[in-house]
């Protein structure tokens, strides 16, 4: 593709209104026509362009999603490896769940109960932060290692538990 201007192409097609006769015919469009040749190959170009755009994109979502296959690999390979333990896993992350919930229960009534403290001062806020961030981050850490660690993939046809 050049970078030269290429002539536009009319839109629309002139009707000379002053005479008593009809609209002028427009152009038939044939093979002889230079200005349809010309759109033709522009189009032609756009399409190989596309289809290149489209090669590219599913290439890029190939090699993005490659360590992604990997790390399931390697997560289902342990699993099979230690299927005991895994077990383990479901049960701890069902267990940290529940843990969770009651923490969170915690964590809301103490900003119910100094919501005007928290709002207006910096210090208690900071305090409140320093009280449940650390705990709830660090929670919800093991919570997802356990979870990634004791998830079954449901395979095709089998019935869920």
């Amino acid at each position: 593709m050049t970078n030269e201007p290429t002539p536009q192409l009319p839109v629309y097609t002139m009707i000379d209104v002053s005479s008593q006769q009809g609209p002028k015919p427009a152009a038939e469009p044939s093979s002889n026509n230079p200005d349809l040749r010309e759109l033709a190959g522009l189009v032609r170009q756009m399409v190989i362009a596309q289809n290149r755009g489209n090669e590219l994109m599913q290439e890029m979502v190939s090699q993005m999603s490659a360590p992604q296959r990997q790390k399931v690999n390697e997560l289902n390979a342990w699993k099979e490896a230690h299927p005991r333990l895994a077990n383990s896993c479901r049960q701890a992350a069902k267990t940290m769940s529940e843990i969770q919930t009651d923490y969170l229960e915690t964590l809301t009534e103490e900003i119910h109960d100094n919501f005007d403290n928290l709002r207006d001062g910096d210090f208690m806020l900071n305090e409140f932060v320093d009280k449940f961030g650390p705990r709830m981050s660090h929670m919800n850490g093991i919570i997802q290692v356990l979870s990634q660690l004791a998830f079954v993939p449901n395979p095709a046809g089998s019935k869920s538990r």
